[in-house]
């Protein structure tokens, strides 16, 4: 246990029961380098470099490329963030920085800035888990939001069902058992000839299209929360196998339309069903898949029918951001989690619990 973290409880102490925290937060996990500084529930300012257009040409994200980017790129937008937030590093009270899930290298890169940043001002460093920032950032989106809800996580490798009883207690419903939305969304993309990302292409080919093509349903008849993906990405790659070698044309629009129908189904009655069990009248969309429409559309719908209230971010916020990261180390602050010392290391594979 360092020096620096025997200091750092202490100023930690010290934050605890403030609702006006200024805090950094660093984001770094794929392939988007953000930065955000938060005051209370306020954005002062919200900073990304995107990688999309990188990638793109190689059909998802290259990890070494996105590290590489994200050295590039982490300096100038922490500097950008803290100018166009009016504040000075020295002023903040804390820093939090994505520790996992995601890429490893791009890890290291946002969590070793962090690391010194953290050190050269003798502030408290908070290690940030990605997918509970997903959840987080709609306390910034929607202020009058507080706990307990429902929450539905739509993340890349992530798709979930949880229940928030407090800030920083969370325990998961139902997770997928194979694929997950946001994975099945670009390898459906890929079948229909479409451009990485799949989500914002499928959403914008389906709109042109009928949902009139059948397919499989997983866990019909049954109460689970659970998901599975998979088996509805292979039905998708069959159909549109199956046309090839018949000569036909694929109906590429009712397809993405026929997906999203189907895939958006399933994830807002799974949400909606599980506030019913948990008797909560609250439900929240997290995560990049939230941008879609279709499924905000659904489960404001279904929540409505059911006398829930839904909340969702903005699609700007929807995607990795900095908001996320210092918006859930506000929230480990309100809840009395400990700091990080300089033994934090990145973790690939977290679990939103």
């Amino acid at each position: 246990m360092s020096a620096y973290f025997e200091r750092m409880k202490k100023k930690t102490d010290a934050l605890r029961g403030r609702d006006d925290l200024l805090i950094l937060g660093i984001e770094s996990s794929c392939d988007e380098t953000a930065c955000a500084v938060l005051r209370g529930r306020q954005i002062l300012s919200n900073k990304i470099a995107s990688q999309v257009e990188i990638h793109k040409r190689f059909g998802g994200v290259v990890p070494e490329i996105a590290s590489r980017n994200h050295v590039l790129a982490i300096d100038n937008l922490v500097k950008g963030a803290l100018e166009e937030a009016g504040v000075r590093q020295e002023k903040l009270d804390a820093v939090g920085v994505t520790y996992g899930a995601g890429l490893l290298g791009a890890l290291l890169v946002g969590e070793s800035y962090a690391k010194a940043f953290a050190y050269a001002l003798d502030k408290p460093l908070f290690a940030v888990n990605h997918i509970r920032g997903h959840i987080a950032v709609n306390y910034v989106a929607s202020p009058r939001l507080e706990p307990p809800f429902v929450c539905l996580i739509a993340s890349g490798g992530h798709t979930a069902v949880a229940f928030a009883a407090d800030y920083d207690e969370i325990s998961v419903m139902g997770t997928t058992q194979d694929d997950a939305c946001g994975e099945a969304f670009d390898k459906v993309a890929r079948v229909l000839g479409l451009p990485y990302p799949g989500g914002p292409q499928i959403e914008k080919l389906a709109a042109a299209g009928k949902p009139d093509i059948s397919l499989p349903r997983p866990f019909k008849g049954t109460d689970s929360f659970d998901f599975s993906f998979s088996g509805i990405k292979t039905a998708v790659i069959n159909y549109a196998n199956t046309l090839k070698m018949r000569g036909e044309e694929l109906p590429r629009a009712d397809l993405a339309c026929s997906f999203q129908e189907l895939v958006t189904d399933i994830m807002s009655d799974n949400l909606v069903r599980a506030a019913i069990a948990r008797k909560c009248d609250k439900v929240v969309i997290a995560g990049g898949v939230g941008a879609n429409k279709r499924l905000r559309a659904k489960v404001e719908e279904k929540a409505a029918a059911a006398g829930i209230t839904a909340f969702y971010p903005p699609v700007g916020l929807c995607t990795d951001n900095g908001v996320m990261i210092a918006a859930q180390t506000a929230c480990m602050i309100r809840a009395g989690r400990q700091c990080s010392d300089f033994d934090l290391d990145a973790d690939a594979d977290v679990r939103i619990e």
